[in-house]
């Protein structure tokens, strides 16, 4: 029996509940925030960060953050 894990089909990011996005702000700014469904994060520009989402769950932590290019 081969332990073969390349046979998987990739990983798809799981889609963000719509009423979730609709409570969610910024951490920092209290600013709202844009979904970016091509990179499957949340974006505040005010702050200039993008937040990831894992497993459909929204990571609202300015140090896991990204800055967003200027």
């Amino acid at each position: 029996m081969s332990d073969k894990t390349s046979d998987a089909p990739p990983s798809r990011p799981m889609p963000v509940d719509p009423r979730l996005l609709e409570i969610l702000v910024c951490p920092l700014t209290k600013g709202p925030l844009e979904y970016d469904r091509a990179q499957n994060e949340l974006i505040s520009r005010q702050a200039g960060l993008a937040y990831p989402i894992r497993d459909g769950i929204p990571i609202m932590l300015p140090e896991e953050a990204r800055k967003l290019d200027a």
